[in-house]
């Protein structure tokens, strides 16, 4: 009996220790303590944005020819109405001059038709006065009368032949308005096609002509980027925008939407995108940017402060999250109500207190639901974004 005794108890022990030793050894995991802060629902563009001129025009003549004169160079600045491109025009300053001549011209005949036609005004007054008092025939008045008509009719004809060529001199400036380029605006020279001498051939109707001079307003900029189409509806005028470029690492611009497109843009069939236009709250603060920089932008969509948050990372599926419980150093799995929402932090509305503690390190192997944990140094979730 005692021996028996003694095997039960051997065979007990080597069970006993075969059981510690093959047990299931507790799992290092992170975790995270729930706290509050600031939890804020934005979108991105999808693409590469870029930083855009308010005013930017691309110049080109209205017709062909040589160019005679070119009064800048790239990156100039000018100012509204600084003369940049003429075309060889010599033909049509030789036809103005010749207008202006005859302006002349027809103003020195109106001085003496219209002095004769006076004169014959004065002589018919006279006859008529004349022939009042029998001094005269009836003939002699009328002839004169008829004089001072037609000589009046002269110099309307003389006046009337000042103002056509008044005209001629009008359209002749048109022409030569056609021949040279001037600024719309205070500006720089972004590009110019063509040098001095070249010639530069009008484009047939309803086909753009090649711009010979690219100009931009760069004291006024903004920024252009393109979202998806699915986001489109959540975005409005005067939303808050935060810009980042990449000629400015580590930096954001604040901004907010000034205009949404109102038409989709197909670049490829799977990327659908609408153009939304951002303007800088504080353009000084980016220095001088450049037109063309790439950017990218976030709009905030809403914004929460001072909630419930936990990383967005730490849910699984389902808006669920492995909670530790420190009584029995086991994971439980809990099941949340969420609000709003970013790739960072997730509003927290129901099923988690400030304090607790969940899982981080959802990635490592044999983490779940009632697995036996030990918690590494956590990071905490409490810092406001």
């Amino acid at each position: 009996m005692r021996r028996t005794l003694i095997i039960l108890l051997l065979i007990a022990g080597i069970g006993a220790a075969f059981w510690w030793f093959t047990r299931p050894q507790p799992i290092s995991v992170t975790l995270t303590k729930v706290g509050r802060g600031k939890v804020e629902s934005s979108v991105a563009n999808t693409r590469a944005g870029s930083v855009e001129a308010c005013l930017r025009t691309r110049l080109s003549p209205i017709s062909g020819g040589r160019i005679a004169f070119l009064g800048v160079k790239k990156g100039d600045h000018v100012k509204k109405g600084q003369v940049l491109l003429r075309l060889w025009n010599d033909d049509q300053q030789a036809q103005s001059n010749l207008a202006q001549t005859q302006v002349e011209s027809s103003r020195m005949r109106i001085d003496e038709v219209c002095a004769t036609a006076d004169n014959a005004e004065r002589e018919a007054a006279r006859m008529a006065k004349l022939r009042a008092r029998g001094f005269i025939s009836e003939g002699g008045e009328e002839k004169a009368r008829y004089e001072a008509q037609s000589r009046r009719a002269a110099c309307e004809a003389a006046r009337a032949d000042v103002t056509q060529a008044q005209a001629r001199v009008k359209v002749t400036k048109v022409e030569q308005d056609r021949a040279v380029l001037t600024a719309p605006f205070n500006g720089i020279v972004a590009d110019i096609v063509g040098e001095l001498g070249e010639y530069t051939t009008p484009s047939p109707p309803g086909v753009a002509t090649p711009p010979a001079i690219d100009l931009i307003d760069d004291s006024c900029l903004y920024i252009e980027a393109p979202m998806d189409e699915v986001d489109a509806h959540k975005i409005h005028v005067g939303q808050p925008a935060r810009i980042s470029l990449d000629a400015l690492p580590g930096r954001h611009l604040l901004g907010h939407v000034k205009r949404v497109a109102p038409y989709v843009v197909a670049v490829e069939k799977q990327a659908r995108t609408v153009d939304v236009e951002v303007s800088l709250d504080n353009p000084g603060d980016g220095g001088q940017l450049l037109v063309g920089y790439s950017s990218d932008v976030e709009i905030v969509l809403d914004s929460h402060d001072d909630v419930l948050r936990v990383p967005t990372s730490t849910l699984l599926e389902g808006n669920k999250v492995l909670l530790y419980r420190p009584d029995t150093k086991k994971l439980e799995e809990r099941v949340i109500k969420t609000g709003i929402t970013n790739w960072e932090y997730t509003e927290v509305l129901d099923g988690l207190k400030q304090g607790d503690r969940i899982v981080a390190s959802l990635e490592r192997e044999g983490v779940k639901a009632g697995a036996a944990v030990t918690p590494e140094t956590s990071p905490s979730s409490s810092k406001a974004k």
